[in-house]
């Protein structure tokens, strides 16, 4: 069997004749390359010219350095290219600050500790912002600093205006919290809005607490109205008492002199009654009713321990030796 091999013919170049190739070739991928360079070129100016604004901040588009405008829409935007404009994002979200404790003074010239915290906020306006970045050159940091700062003055001057009594109080009714910090929120965004473009949207009482001297006079003050109370409860109870003593008695000698003189209309009904029946007694058989009341005289004057001397015909015991007068008349011839 006989294999044949297939072999492509090949190409055969004369020795020292040179190929030329078409120019325009070339040409060609020499536009294909400068309109990509352009396109890429033309992409990174427009990259640089669009802005994003993020939803919760404010951007302020500075030209050299110079507030020029300020965007509050979310969303894109055009500015020229750095160096000509430059944007500087502003954070509008909520942001709370907290005072610490501020030694103050009250109306009655006590000492208390208070402790307040302000939620805030950036003013979304273009003046409020632009405000805030020129006072604090737009780090919310150092706008902290400074509310704390005008916390404890707001809180010295607020505070002057109440007694301790309105801000420590057993009695809830009495205390007034929440007035003082009307009064505290009142005064700081006035203070806070025209200096930074601050807006004060709550502030509230952290914390309260008094020094010694001032515990101590706040609690040798309540012990004195507690024992003040107490003296008037134990005035008013001894005076009610002395009113249920007084009536009682004027009851209870009303309901003995009415027993009094049903107790004697009784003792006389019953002695009449008895003169009665002892009158019909004697009136039906006097002898017999001598010698039964002589028998009862006698039980009630002797019993087993009495020893008696007495002559037999005498009264009572007479009745014993000699027998009723009807029986001896009888007994006679």
């Amino acid at each position: 069997m006989k294999i044949h091999s297939i072999v492509p013919p090949q190409r055969t170049e004369k020795v020292g004749v040179r190929q030329t190739v078409s120019p325009t070739p070339l040409r060609n991928k020499r536009a294909l390359r400068l309109g990509i360079a352009a396109f890429l070129l033309t992409l990174a100016v427009l990259t640089a010219c669009l802005l994003n604004v993020s939803a919760g901040s404010a951007t302020v588009v500075t030209r050299f350095g110079n507030p020029e405008r300020v965007l509050l829409s979310p969303g894109l935007a055009w500015r020229l290219p750095a160096p000509f404009e430059t944007p500087i994002n502003v954070d509008l979200r909520v942001r709370s600050t907290s005072s610490g404790l501020q030694d103050v003074g009250t109306r009655d010239g006590l000492r208390v500790l208070v402790q307040a915290w302000v939620i805030w906020k950036v003013k979304p306006d273009d003046g409020n912002v632009l405000r805030f970045i020129r006072a604090v050159q737009n780090q919310p940091d150092e706008a902290a600093r400074q509310i704390r700062t005008f916390i404890g003055s707001a809180l010295e001057t607020t505070t002057s205006n109440y007694a301790l009594a309105d801000i420590v109080n057993v009695d809830s009714s009495k205390v007034k919290i929440a007035q003082l910090e009307q009064a505290l929120q009142s005064q700081l965004k006035a203070q806070l809005l025209n200096s930074y473009g601050i807006e004060v949207i709550q502030t509230g009482i952290e914390r309260l607490t008094l020094p010694a001297v001032t515990l101590n006079a706040t609690v040798d003050r309540m012990r004195a109205e507690r024992e003040t109370i107490a003296a008037e409860r134990t005035a008013e109870g001894k005076r009610l008492a002395a009113e249920i003593h007084s009536q009682a008695d004027r009851d209870g000698r009303i309901v003995e002199a009415d027993a009094s003189v049903k107790a004697a209309t009784i003792v006389a009904n019953a002695q009449r009654d008895a003169a009665t029946i002892y009158g019909k007694a004697w009136a039906s058989d006097p002898q017999l009713y001598n010698l039964l009341r002589s028998l009862d005289t006698l039980s009630t004057i002797v019993n087993g321990n009495t020893r008696m001397v007495l002559r037999t015909d005498a009264e009572p015991f007479r009745a014993l030796v000699q027998g009723p007068d009807d029986l001896k008349e009888t007994a006679k011839p």
